[in-house]
């Protein structure tokens, strides 16, 4: 009795620090989302009346464009990551010496460390209108202003952040695999790719799973990759947020957005975890 009540006091620092900086601006948000905005003030009247009128605007069609645009370039963008980083990470889990594995873990790491903005416009430089590619993609006759483009763009400035983090994610889920598994597959006739697609990839599902979250919550939280890649033509939710609570002041409206945002996302987590229990074999 006496641990398990010295264990609830070291306990208490992390509840508190919980429910002072997570779950009550959370509530708060909540309860701004309910209240009514009127034009030329900052943010709810004290007291003002309850409504629903701040969640039922989002169901037009130019905000179903927003949150378009949000989930489906994050989405394209964390699928490719996983194509490209489930490679790599399954080199160096496998391949690479254990002083080769540090060095590729610490670059990983570095480069989760670099400034986005840099990052960013290290993207506009090469691929935008005046960058050091301008000449090829004019010659192929590209339309760099063009929708498709713009969008490509902002997938590549979500690839920087997303590579990066799934690799490091999957490296851990390669590690505990059992290589005899495989070896056993390939024992009973199946061929090494076989093996690979059959066996490797099914029991590091929950690893894959894991990095397309992550690499989905960057995607939909960005702000300013489509802010400054977007030209003004492509806006996340993340703006649309932003320009709620700083250019309108109409704080209802922007709690009312986040909110219908983490739902979305808590949906998109249980959607995809259900989905992969579905194919987990471990």
């Amino acid at each position: 009795m006496r641990h398990s009540k010295s264990q609830l006091l070291l306990l208490l620092p992390a509840a508190a620090v919980f429910l002072l900086f997570l779950l009550l601006p959370l509530l708060t948000v909540i309860a701004e989302s309910f209240r009514t905005f009127t034009p030329g003030r900052i943010g709810a009247v004290a007291g003002a009346p309850l409504t629903i009128k701040n969640y039922t605007e989002f169901f037009g069609p130019v905000y179903a464009r927003y949150f378009g645009q949000t989930y489906v370039l994050a989405f394209f963008a964390s699928v490719i990551a996983i194509i490209i980083a489930f490679p790599v990470a399954y080199y160096i889990a496998k391949n690479a010496s254990a002083s080769a594995r540090k060095v590729w873990i610490s670059a990983l790491i570095g480069l989760m460390f670099l400034s986005a903005l840099v990052r960013i416009y290290a993207i506009e430089l090469t691929f935008g209108s005046v960058g050091i590619l301008a000449p090829f993609t004019s010659f192929f006759g590209v339309n760099m202003n063009g929708s498709a483009y713009i969008n490509i763009i902002i997938i590549v400035g979500l690839l920087h952040y997303a590579i990066p983090i799934s690799i490091l994610i999957m490296i851990g889920a390669i590690l505990n695999l059992n290589p005899r598994l495989t070896e056993a597959a390939q024992s009973l006739g199946a061929s090494a790719i076989e093996s690979h697609l059959s066996v490797t990839i099914p029991l590091c599902i929950k690893g894959i799973v894991s990095a397309f979250l992550v690499s989905m919550t960057f995607g939909v939280s960005a702000f300013a990759i489509p802010w400054i890649l977007g030209r003004g033509r492509v806006q996340f939710i993340s703006n649309i947020i932003y320009s709620r609570f700083s250019e309108v002041s109409n704080y209802p409206s922007g709690a009312a957005i986040s909110i219908i945002m983490m739902i979305l996302s808590l949906l998109t987590i249980f959607i995809i975890s259900k989905i992969a229990t579905f194919f987990d074999r471990t």
